[in-house]
């Protein structure tokens, strides 16, 4: 049977898409037989932190370093942090790859005050194949960016955010990061995926996320730092919006204070 062009893309795109599904599933069956008997998956950050550096990991007693630590750790520590996510995903399977065979504290990547709490793993040469390697190296490369993707609010489109915002009497965050920006990733890591701030944002506010590296700012909006959140008080009824400008990244008791201010500012914009 010979496709047409249009078939034959579409199958394509199919195949692949199974590929990845498949490869995203085989890596979370590596993980559950063979790295969660000492890996937990997540822990949030300000646990961990309290864990290692106030009760010297006698809170939580964790045998290794989580998933989310290791995942997040590496993409900050190996390879060019200015090449694609194709290239540093080939960089940190690469590691993952050399590490889990020939195991070596040296070559870790986590920080030294949380690394000294743990034992160097022993070497799964011949326990996997090379296609569990791949599969695990995937799983772990995505998973600090899948976390934060379950735990945090959804961001829209900032056309969507004003239509909205107007029915809802809500306000738009408009989140200005860059791909490459550490703060923007620790803002993502520690802070909106907190369970309080995620609340709060659901309840009155609508989220607009601008990667700077691909997108302009709406309404002639500039930016001299990433993280930079513009906050926008559309006015019902009118075509005019107020804006409140809040550069830089913030600590979970901080922003939540920003949010509060900016909540009982809208009634004075009204």
């Amino acid at each position: 049977m010979i496709l047409s062009g249009k078939k034959m893309v579409l199958c394509i795109v199919f195949m692949v898409a199974t590929t990845l599904s498949l490869f995203a599933d085989r890596g979370e069956d590596v993980y559950n037989h063979i790295c969660a008997k000492c890996h937990q998956g997540y822990v949030p950050a300000d646990e961990l932190a309290k864990n290692f550096f106030e009760d010297n990991n006698t809170l939580l007693h964790l045998k290794a370093p989580t998933i989310s630590q290791i995942s997040y750790s590496m993409k900050q520590k190996i390879g060019d942090p200015m090449a694609d996510d194709d290239i540093r995903r080939m960089e940190v399977s690469a590691f993952i790859a050399d590490y889990i065979i020939y195991p070596d504290k040296q070559k870790s990547v986590l920080n030294p005050r949380i690394g000294k709490f743990f034992k160097t793993m022993p070497s799964l040469k011949g326990k996997l194949s090379t296609e569990d390697i791949e599969a695990i190296s995937n799983f772990v490369y995505d998973y600090d960016a899948k976390i934060h993707e379950e735990k945090s609010v959804k961001d829209i489109s900032f056309d969507k955010a004003l239509e909205q915002a107007k029915k809802e009497n809500k306000i738009i965050i408009i989140k200005a990061t860059a791909p490459h920006c550490r703060y923007c990733a620790k803002m993502d890591r520690e802070v909106l995926i907190d369970k309080n701030i995620v609340n709060l944002l659901k309840k009155e506010f609508i989220v607009v996320s601008v990667d700077l590296s691909k997108n302009v700012l709406p309404l002639d909006l500039r930016v001299s730092m990433t993280p930079t959140f513009f906050f926008i008080f559309p006015q019902k009824d009118k075509n005019k919006v107020k804006i409140k400008r809040i550069p830089g990244a913030w600590s979970k008791e901080d922003f939540l204070d920003i949010l509060k201010e900016s909540i009982i500012a809208k009634k004075n914009y009204k």
